[in-house]
């Protein structure tokens, strides 16, 4: 074996007991990898082109618009409606009816027809019904600190004061960003061989990205017509500085469970992008000099990083030490000899702490772009082979894979009432997952299997009296109820990222690690918890709008600009 294959040997992927721990999910960050910045680089290295061919807004900031991306085979045009909102009226929660801005993203350029069609349909959201042409349906209400603000001061001339921007960074808060054949929109089967949208949520993050570009131009129409003698524009420093912000709750916690081959591709992308960097024999100028202005630019991040959650509080102020020490660190060791950024990433794991180490993920795949862009190709999945159990594999190769996988389930007494103390069921109401308190509520008939540590467990105790020898399938013959648990087993044999290494339904379970975990692959940061249930974040927050992102550099804009950076 020669060195480089010695070094790539001793240098792996972090193995999934480390890895797929819910603390550490919940400490994920952005990365070169996150859907967001896939989505943007894509668009400019194909020069996609930018139209607004309707745009009809009112003094109370009521009206339509289309905002169209053509790119080289096709074009897709996000559909806005503002309304006027009574304040009484907006809300953050799933159950809402009203919003101030609802929308769909079109598949083409809308006609006439289309938009009459559309604007009978999107504003009742799930009231409303839209058609295979639509990819997704989305909705948005007004930041009640910052919204008027920035109206009055641009209608009085000046320009709104960066700090309050800075505070809460974003002018409309999504509720909701729905697609995959939700409300009558496309399947997901339908555009998944687009090249595209081949990666992961492609067409959401466009929705999301065009609908942020609509808030913008939304409040400076409102401020030419409160005060057309006066009014002006917003500073375009300034202005990429607002991103989109968003309520994300437990109706988004339990995909990860559900879609273990897709989250396994996502996991083992991003860890196979950290061991390429980690194997790199020796750190080049250029990269060294990315390195240093990214973690300027993270220090930065984290102080504009504002939470009121005690817990999250905390966790900041960790960061912000766990920075301090990695800046302390590289300016006494230096990135020098061999293998350096491997050096780097062992000392953090040994001195930081888990937010801090994930920060220093996304830190690391900064520099190194052409190392590990390429692996956002690998992050989609064809989730069908995940339905197909093999009925031959043995008994004793079944133990076998639930001791290695699920060995930390087995140790849990799983009669102990605080180790199945919630339940996932499904709201009647509004259809979206919800977590109950088992044993104060009848929510057994109700539900959903999304604790496969208990199951394995179960599955693993129900084949103590099976010869090693004989086939699954005979098992399973006389007990049906394990087949999704034997499924499940099959698949993280295969696919060693695939299943959350916790008790999902334990008392101690904070849901929020795993909204983190996902909105973190779509790019969002900020991360806000309100409970441990449902958190604010912000996407996009200095991003490049439609019409100059052929003018800004490439990808420089996930991390915010630190003083005297260039």
């Amino acid at each position: 074996m020669d060195a480089r294959a010695e070094t790539d040997a001793a240098i792996a992927c972090r193995p999934p007991g480390t890895v797929m721990r819910l603390s550490r999910l919940g400490s994920f960050h952005q990365t070169r990898l996150s859907f967001m910045r896939v989505l943007l680089r894509r668009l400019r290295r194909e020069n996609w082109r930018f139209e607004r061919p309707v745009f009809s807004i009112d003094a109370r900031g009521v009206g339509e618009a289309v905002y169209t991306m053509r790119g080289p085979d096709r074009a897709y045009s996000l559909v806005a409606f503002a309304h006027d909102l009574p304040p009484d009226q907006r809300s953050d929660r799933v159950i809402a009816t009203a919003w101030d801005a609802t929308f769909t993203l079109f598949d083409g350029v809308p006609d006439a027809g289309d938009i009459a069609r559309l604007r009978e349909n999107v504003p009742r959201q799930e009231a409303g019904r839209v058609s295979d042409r639509e990819l997704s349906v989305s909705r948005a209400n007004r930041s009640v600190r910052l919204f008027e603000h920035v109206v009055d001061a641009l209608a009085a001339g000046r320009q709104p004061d960066p700090a309050r921007v800075d505070e809460v960074g974003y002018l409309m808060r999504t509720t909701a960003v729905y697609g995959s054949g939700k409300l009558g929109a496309a399947d997901r089967e339908a555009i998944e061989t687009r090249p595209e949208f081949m990666p992961p949520f492609q067409a959401e993050m466009l929705s999301v990205w065009l609908t942020r570009a609509f808030v913008m131009d939304l409040v400076e129409e409102m401020a030419r017509h409160r005060a057309p003698g006066t009014a002006v524009a917003l500073d375009p420093d300034l202005r990429r500085r607002f991103g989109i912000g968003n309520s994300t709750g437990l109706g988004m916690a339990p995909f990860l469970i559900s879609h273990p081959i897709l989250l396994n591709n996502w996991i083992h992308a991003r860890e196979e992008a950290l061991a390429r960097v980690r194997r790199l024999p020796d750190a080049g100028a250029d990269t060294v000099r990315i390195f240093h202005r990214m973690r300027a630019r993270a220090e930065r991040c984290v102080a504009l990083w504002r939470s009121e959650h005690p817990v999250q509080r905390q966790r900041l102020t960790a960061l912000a030490a766990d920075l301090d020490a990695l800046r302390a660190y590289v300016s006494a060791a230096g990135l020098s000899g061999p293998l350096p950024w491997d050096r780097l990433w062992r000392w953090g794991e040994a001195e930081l702490t888990e937010e801090g180490q994930e920060m220093l993920v996304s830190l690391l795949l900064e520099p190194h772009g052409a190392l590990v862009d390429g692996l956002a190709c690998c992050m989609s999945a064809e989730e069908v082979e995940g339905f197909v159990i093999d009925g031959a594999m043995t008994v004793g190769r079944l133990r076998a894979i639930l001791e290695e996988i699920y060995g930390w389930a087995l140790e849990i007494d799983w009669t102990a009432p605080e180790t199945q103390a919630r339940a996932w069921y499904v709201s009647a109401a509004k259809l979206e997952p919800r977590l109950g308190e088992r044993w104060e509520e009848d929510l057994g008939p109700y539900e959903q299997p999304l604790a496969p540590g208990r199951d394995a467990a179960r599955l693993y105790h129900a084949l103590a009296d099976e010869a090693p020898g004989g086939p699954v399938a005979g098992f399973l013959l006389r007990h049906p109820d394990h087949r999704h648990s034997v499924r499940r087993a099959q698949i993280a044999a295969r696919h060693p990222y695939s299943e959350i290494r916790d008790n999902t339904i334990g008392a101690d379970l904070t849901p929020i690690d795993m909204l983190r975990a996902k909105l973190s692959f779509f790019g969002a940061g900020h991360f806000d918890p309100r409970s441990d249930r449902w958190v604010r974040i912000n996407m996009y927050r200095g991003a490049p709008f439609p019409h100059e992102l052929h003018a800004q550099p490439e990808d420089d804009w996930s991390w915010p600009r630190a003083g005297g950076d260039a």
